[in-house]
C-alpha cells in the first residue's frame, strides 16, 4: 500500500498472480484425485503370480537330441524337456505345462535343428502344476 492509503498497481498484480498461482494448484489437486478415482486398480496379470509355491530357473540341455533321426529332433527335444522338469522338480507328467513360446522356441528352426540348450524359468503353484516358461531375456 502507498502512504495514502490505496494499493498500487504493481501490488494488485502480485495478489493476482498469487491467487492465479493457488487456484492451479487447486485445479492440478483436483485433477489427481480425479485421476486417482478414475483408474481402475491395475488387474493381475496372472492368479498364479500368488499361488507360486518354488520357482526356478534352469538350463536344459538338449544336445541329445541329435543321437535319433533327424526328423524326431524337435518332438524328441520336447520330451527330454518335460523328462529334465519332471526329474528336477519331482512332479508328474500330468502336472507339467510347457507353455507355448517355450514350444515355439524349440521349434523355431524347425524338426531336424531345435537348440543345443535351452533357459526356461520353471513354476510350481499351491495345486502341484508345474508351468514351463522362457526365461528372461530369452
Amino acid at each position: 500500500m502507498s502512504a495514502d492509503g490505496t494499493e498500487t498497481e504493481e501490488e494488485n498484480i502480485e495478489e493476482t498472480e498469487g491467487e492465479v498461482e493457488e487456484a492451479l494448484e487447486a485445479e492440478e489437486a483436483e485433477e489427481t484425485e480425479e485421476e486417482e478415482e478414475e483408474k481402475p486398480e491395475p488387474e493381475e496379470k496372472e492368479e498364479e503370480e500368488e499361488d507360486i509355491v518354488e520357482e526356478r530357473i534352469y538350463t536344459v540341455p538338449l544336445g541329445r537330441v541329435r543321437i535319433g533321426p533327424r526328423k524326431k529332433h524337435s518332438p524328441r527335444a520336447v520330451r527330454l524337456l518335460r523328462a529334465f522338469v519332471k526329474r528336477h522338480m519331482k512332479a508328474d507328467d500330468d502336472s507339467i505345462r510347457i507353455t507355448n513360446k517355450v514350444n515355439e522356441k524349440i521349434w523355431s528352426r524347425g524338426i531336424e535343428k531345435p537348440p543345443r540348450k535351452i533357459r526356461v524359468r520353471v513354476t510350481l503353484d499351491s495345486e502341484g502344476i508345474v508351468t514351463v516358461r522362457l526365461a528372461e531375456g530369452n
